[in-house]
């Protein structure tokens, strides 16, 4: 997370992991919810078999351990932050 919030705007990570999301809407509704105090990137993760995501208690799925930089693809740069 180095300096960046987590996805509820916390100082620590909600899980021991990376969430992910399956599909372009909720990739989409992630970013809206967190993205309020700047641009955001969204990246596409290579090969990970859905059977090792773990769903967390508010049932959002994510992979409970470190992403090679290898497996990363980024899809969309520097989304600006949502305005109301």
């Amino acid at each position: 997370m180095a300096s960046a919030p987590g996805i509820t705007g916390s100082p620590v990570p909600e899980q021991e992991g990376c969430f992910l999301a399956p599909d372009e809407w909720t990739a989409d509704w992630f970013v809206d919810m967190n993205n309020t105090g700047g641009p955001v990137d969204v990246w596409v993760v290579e090969g990970v078999d859905p059977a090792d995501l773990v769903t967390s208690g508010e049932g959002y799925d994510y992979f409970p351990g470190v992403i090679p930089a290898d497996r990363l693809r980024l899809v969309r740069a520097d989304v600006p932050p949502v305005h109301d």
